[in-house]
């Protein structure tokens, strides 16, 4: 991108000379924010941050603005913190201007996933009898990027108890895609992929139990990182009631999402690593990607599975990728799987995620949790052959490109996939692949459908092999380009 300088991005912002109070129109209309600087990455962000060619109080006024054009469409930043911001922002100047530095994000302006407590706001998971529950302190990873310099806008909207590929609630309403205000923007995530793809935030941070930071990041265009189960601790994401504890959740992981891949490499560092229970005993030590270049690698695709089919479109992408992949000189197959029947992988997978959700009739006794948990043993030793010989799986993140808003009721909903209709939650056996198995799983875009709408797919490897498949999905950007903008946005 070209560098943006400080006299360019005062004639775009037309910031009032002097004017501090939020709320204040800082443009003079929503052209006016024609400029790439929505659209920068973290990374770009916090070198202009550093280099005082933007000072944060700017910045921070700049994505106010911007979320005050644009997200009544949206509706992706429901709660809104701009005075804390604005406060922080000048701290974070006034820091600077002393020599200090807090980190490498110092200055940056965020937004975060509603389900993650800060002190002082709600925290309800769109729980309508939860409206009222106001966090006393910061989730640990809230206060892993307050350490790195960040400060926080607000907070982005969630379906009812993060359980829906769409985002919408009684509390907050409901989040568009910003590539069709018609469509989803993906679940549970999806205001967070909405403010990045719309430039509404420098930076997100979500969670995932079914898919929730990997089918937003599909649906809209942007990255989004799926860790390995248990190196980002999740205290401080817990559900409204639930005491908060540093002992983290079955399946359920917190993560990064963002506008390139190496945004994504800086968060997993920031915000990964013991907690206060683990930390006396334990260091994170993730290995390195270990090859420069897509030709060193071997890569498995797996284009679609009868357990879930997909859209005509989105396996030709994942074919696509792989003929691109070997013609660079990767070694690629199409038949590589690990030694157990896929659908194998799904019913190990469904009863404990519908126990974690809470559904009524899924409660899953001790005896059976304990054998799931067994087989689950099998399948990781499985994968871990399997990657032995296989460096990358690249796959579907769901079904479809985004789909048409769908609020009927859940038990009955469809999906049309290549003019068949299949069970709306079916397509989660693309997430269950890597996440029953406590597998690290990149999402990045790839272009657009013939519809103008966007794919990503996942890149899964190994446990701990979470800085492969961000290195992967770094390096295809090289290739087919990376974050790209919706149109009305810019």
């Amino acid at each position: 991108m070209n560098q943006m300088t400080r006299r360019k991005f005062l004639a775009n912002v037309n910031t009032v000379a002097g004017a501090t109070a939020v709320g204040a129109p800082l443009l003079a209309s929503a052209q006016t924010s024609n400029d790439e600087l929505g659209f920068m990455t973290a990374i770009e962000l916090s070198n202009l941050l550093s280099a005082r060619e933007i000072s944060s109080v700017e910045l921070t006024q700049y994505f106010i603005a911007r979320i005050e054009n644009y997200d009544d469409s949206l509706n992706a930043v429901v709660v809104r913190d701009f005075d804390r911001a604005m406060e922080a922002a000048r701290e974070s100047d006034a820091q600077l201007s002393r020599g200090e530095v807090r980190g490498p994000l110092h200055g940056l302006p965020m937004t975060i996933k509603e389900s993650y407590d800060i002190a002082g706001l709600p925290t309800t998971w769109g729980i309508p009898q939860a409206r009222n529950n106001i966090a006393q302190s910061d989730a640990v990873v809230v206060e892993r990027f307050k350490n790195a310099g960040a400060h926080f806008l607000g907070k982005t909207n969630v379906p009812i108890n993060l359980g829906d590929f769409q985002s919408y609630n009684a509390i907050y309403g409901t989040t568009n895609n910003p590539w069709d205000t018609t469509r989803t923007p993906g679940g549970s995530s999806g205001g967070s992929a909405t403010a990045l793809a719309a430039g509404l935030t420098g930076l997100e941070s979500g969670s995932d139990i079914g898919g929730s930071i990997r089918n937003p990041s599909h649906f809209c265009g942007v990255y989004g990182h799926k860790p390995t189960l248990g190196i980002i601790p999740s205290r401080g994401h817990q559900p409204p009631g639930v005491p908060v504890s540093p002992q983290d959740p079955d399946l359920a992981v917190v993560g990064p999402l963002a506008r390139s891949a190496e945004d994504l490499a800086q968060a997993v560092d920031i915000i990964s690593g013991p907690d206060i229970l683990t930390s006396p005993g334990w260091r994170l030590d993730l290995p390195e990607p270990g090859f420069s270049s897509l030709s060193d690698l071997r890569v498995a695709i797996w284009q679609d599975d009868a357990n879930s089919p997909v859209a005509r479109e989105v396996s030709d992408r994942v074919q696509e990728m792989g003929d691109l992949l070997s013609g660079l000189g990767a070694t690629v197959s199409d038949s590589a799987r690990p030694e157990f029947a896929t659908n194998m992988s799904h019913d190990i997978y469904m009863p404990i995620l519908n126990a974690m959700m809470g559904l009524p009739g899924d409660e899953l006794g001790f005896n059976d949790y304990l054998g799931l948990h067994g087989q689950r043993g099998f399948l990781r030793t499985q994968w871990q052959q399997f990657f032995s010989e296989w460096d990358v799986l690249l796959c579907p993140t769901t079904a479809t490109p985004a789909f048409v808003q769908d609020q009927s009721d859940a038990s009955t909903r469809t999906l049309l996939v290549n003019d068949i209709e299949q069970p709306y939650f079916q397509q989660v056996f693309w997430a269950g692949l890597a996440t029953v198995s406590y597998l690290p799983s990149t999402v990045f875009p790839t272009g657009l459908s013939r519809a103008g709408l966007p794919i990503g797919l996942q890149a899964i490897s190994a446990e701990f092999n979470d800085k492969i498949t961000i290195e992967f999905a770094r390096l295809m950007a090289q290739e087919i380009g990376g974050f790209q903008a919706p149109n009305g946005y810019i």
